[in-house]
């Protein structure tokens, strides 16, 4: 895999989990990493402090990536700091599950906001200073593409985002922008209840849940050179629950 040597990459939602575990997986790759968060400062510095640790370059950068004037406010701050944008990664998710007959309004707005208003706005923002042949990943969920109920307004705003990539891979092509989704499966993260875990275990013909590491080297990989040719794709990262 190519280094990222001086290129400048945004991870928001990286103060844990999957958005720490790319965070940190870019920067091992040279990348100057924004890590953006919502509450969890003290997470995000030592997210900072972590890759400061092993001679890499990070700031830590407020945002709440449901508002459009925030993520324009991230982009901007990136620009202002390094002087540059390369790569964007829109991880900040919120896993929920919401029986479709209990779903509110503002619990749809909430989830649109999240997965699907502010990654949107986001990307806008970063491509109108990203250098050609920058990269943009989207994290999805692979419960995009299985069956199960209680979670539609969930699954439909991260279903929206996916469209939104093979969209947004066509216009900014002539840049030699690439745009992909990685969709994760059931990841260990620290969030899932019992059930999930289970079902997680049970789908997978690995039998295990993924770790955020495993997603951190799919992303690694597309934000790369050698995946100049992958574009508008939506990969399923989840150990096999779909294919």
């Amino acid at each position: 895999m190519s280094s990222l040597n001086g290129k400048v990459a945004i991870v928001t939602g990286a103060s844990s989990g999957i958005g720490r575990a790319i965070a940190e997986r870019l920067a091992t790759e040279g990348a100057l990493v924004v890590v953006n968060y919502l509450r969890s400062e003290h997470n995000a510095r030592a997210v900072v402090a972590g890759i400061q640790g092993k001679g890499g370059t990070a700031v830590a950068v407020q945002a709440d990536m449901r508002v459009i004037a925030d993520a324009r406010r991230l982009v901007a701050s990136t620009v202002s700091q390094f002087n540059r944008v390369d790569i964007l990664v829109n991880n900040a998710g919120k896993f929920a599950p919401i029986p479709f007959l209990d779903t509110t309004e503002a619990d749809f707005d909430a989830l649109m906001a999240l997965h699907a208003k502010g990654p949107y706005f986001a990307m806008q923002e970063a491509a109108k200073v990203m250098r050609d042949h920058g990269r943009i990943v989207n994290i999805s969920s692979a419960g995009t593409k299985l069956r199960y109920s209680g979670a539609t307004a969930y699954l439909g705003s991260r279903g929206a985002l996916e469209q939104f990539t093979q969209g947004i891979a066509q216009e900014l092509a002539p840049r030699g922008i690439t745009v992909n989704t990685v969709a994760p499966g059931f990841t260990d993260t620290g969030v899932l209840t019992e059930p999930y875990r289970q079902m997680g275990v049970q789908l997978s013909p690995f039998k295990r849940l993924g770790t955020p590491e495993d997603i951190a080297e799919v992303v690694a990989f597309l934000v790369s050179e050698q995946a100049r040719w992958l574009t508008g794709q939506t990969i399923q990262a989840g150990g096999g629950i779909a294919m």
